[in-house]
């Protein structure tokens, strides 16, 4: 299938988009042939709307030995359920629902700004001003460089986020940064394991106090989350009770601890290739 055509489409209103992308037509234009799954560009319509999407079948997915078959569509959901219940609007809306090719996830398709400067490699020991260090990384030749990230807030909320939801693959080509200033993050598939997976570029605050606004959105996530609450009956439609008790407890442990996490050292801290 032949690389994804940019096809003009009519802008959607957000309180539609949910609707359009849970029940309008899916029409496959392309693939995205950089993903290790199958990733489908797609136009949806539905009446007078129509907007660009993403579609990842289930049937498409590569089987992974540390999370069970055919389940990273749903996943993708929770990530998106979960930033919701923030109230930041990290994940852009996702839906899960029958395609030309199966059951899978449907994602409103996001245009990143090229302009916007989110990460670098420094030649200097320490990052600048506005920017967090991740840490030393080989450029070739025996060189090394600094990776550091920018100090910005919608970096540091998915940071919040990305260990709620135990993200183990937070790489730099999945932070969607818009001409408008919001911040989307994509690719959440290897996400809700039981175990502690945190793989990210988001290290610069590892050890730092939450913010109080972070604080006050876990407290509504944690909320959210108690028995019978409507974050925890959803993620219980997409999620193992396993998985979503463990979500409960990582809410429970960062409001106890009050501090970003730091890397275990039992799993890799930074993915790779980290872009």
């Amino acid at each position: 299938m032949p690389a994804p055509e940019r096809i003009p489409t009519r802008r959607v209103s957000t309180t539609d988009v949910l609707t359009l992308l849970a029940k309008g037509e899916l029409t496959v234009r392309g693939r995205l042939r950089e993903a290790s799954n199958a990733v489908l560009y797609c136009t949806v319509s539905l009446e007078d709307e129509e907007a660009h999407c993403v579609y990842k079948p289930v049937a498409g997915e590569r089987p992974l030995w540390d999370f069970p078959d055919g389940t990273l569509a749903q996943r993708e959901v929770a990530a998106y359920e979960l930033s919701e219940a923030t109230g930041w609007g990290l994940v852009p809306p996702t839906v899960l629902r029958d395609g030309p090719y199966g059951e899978g996830m449907v994602q409103l398709w996001i245009e990143a700004d090229p302009e916007a400067d989110l990460l670098a490699l420094v030649e200097d020991e320490e990052p600048g001003e506005g920017w967090k260090a991740v840490g030393f990384a080989e450029v070739g030749e025996g060189r090394t460089a600094l990776l550091v990230h920018a100090d910005d807030v919608r970096l540091r909320r998915l940071a919040v986020l990305d260990a709620v939801i135990n993200n183990g693959d937070r790489k730099g080509g999945h932070l969607l940064p818009t001409a408008d200033g919001s911040l989307y993050a994509i690719d959440h598939g290897v996400t809700f394991n039981v175990d502690d997976k945190l793989r990210t570029l988001l290290w610069g605050w590892a050890g730092e106090p939450l913010s109080p606004e972070a604080v006050e959105r876990l407290t509504a996530v944690a909320a959210a989350l108690a028995d019978g609450g409507p974050l925890a009956t959803r993620l219980a439609e997409l999620l193992t009770a396993a998985e979503v008790a463990a979500v409960k407890a990582r809410v429970a442990a960062l409001l106890a601890s009050g501090v970003h996490p730091v890397p275990s050292g039992d799993w890799p801290a930074i993915p790779w290739p980290p872009v």
